[in-house]
């Protein structure tokens, strides 16, 4: 979660926030110690808002005196009526994807100008992905992010270029503003963009546009899986496979204006 420097905003809330964000399901317990490391907090500071969450019961302390995300944080999230809405209409669509593909997809969205996980299948190869539904990615390092940047309105596209951190995650990532406007092109016009290990070692994803009825792109659908299993010459055939999908979605959510 990015710091926010704003003189009239309650940074005791954002600093809570900071701390919820690190729950995930890959790591959905922390101690104060620990959790004061990720955060950047001093322990004290970390104790205090665990304490004050905690008797909100927005976090829980656990036998082991580790903590992890309480009732309140599902009762909220139950409230999220329009993702929940979305992956009614596309949940089945994607595990059919998923299914014939082989590979993980996912479903997703441009959001506070990164890549906004909706909706996922995983792979039935056993590779499981560490990202998760409602998770965040970088957008120059995810084909995903890349694609949903290409077609973004000029406006959107020049402030998100204007203002990006071209975070380095290994060797293949995007490290250039020249760089990433020429692939934002190549991707506009072949309709497709790939992420050859840009965000993580081993591992590739495809992806493509979900359209409206007025052909305005408004989500991504993608494939994602070990650089083992991906051949470049099947380029046509994953393309196939997750158009089957997008059609289907395409369908579902033509009336939406934006996600």
């Amino acid at each position: 979660m990015k710091e926010v420097n704003d003189n009239k905003l309650n940074q005791s809330i954002i600093k809570a926030f900071k701390l919820l964000d690190a729950f995930t399901e890959e790591k959905s317990s922390w101690g104060v110690r620990e959790l004061a490391i990720k955060t950047g907090y001093n322990k004290s500071t970390t104790y205090r808002l665990l304490h004050t969450l905690t008797s909100l019961n927005i976090v829980h302390q656990n036998s082991d005196e580790k903590y992890s995300l309480g009732s309140k944080i599902f009762e909220l999230g139950n409230r999220v009526s329009i993702y929940k809405a979305i992956t009614k209409l596309t949940n089945k669509s994607i595990k059919k994807v998923a299914l014939e593909i082989q590979e993980t997809v996912l479903f997703s969205i441009l959001k506070d100008n990164k890549v906004f996980h909706i909706d996922k299948a995983d792979s039935l190869h056993g590779l499981k992905i560490n990202t998760s539904i409602g998770s965040f990615e970088p957008i120059h390092a995810t084909a995903s992010g890349k694609l949903l940047l290409a077609f973004s309105s000029t406006s959107i596209k020049e402030n998100i270029l204007e203002n990006i951190e071209l975070t380095s995650y290994n060797k293949n990532t995007i490290s250039s503003i020249s760089l990433l406007k020429k692939e934002l092109e190549k991707i506009q016009k072949q309709e497709y963009a790939l992420d050859m290990e840009e965000l993580e070692s081993g591992l590739v994803c495809i992806a493509i546009p979900i359209k409206n009825k007025n052909k305005k792109v408004i989500a991504s659908i993608s494939a994602s899986g070990p650089l083992s299993r991906f051949k470049v010459e099947n380029i046509t055939n994953y393309i196939t496979t997750l158009q089957k999908g997008a059609n289907i979605i395409e369908t579902e959510l033509s009336s939406f204006d934006t996600l």
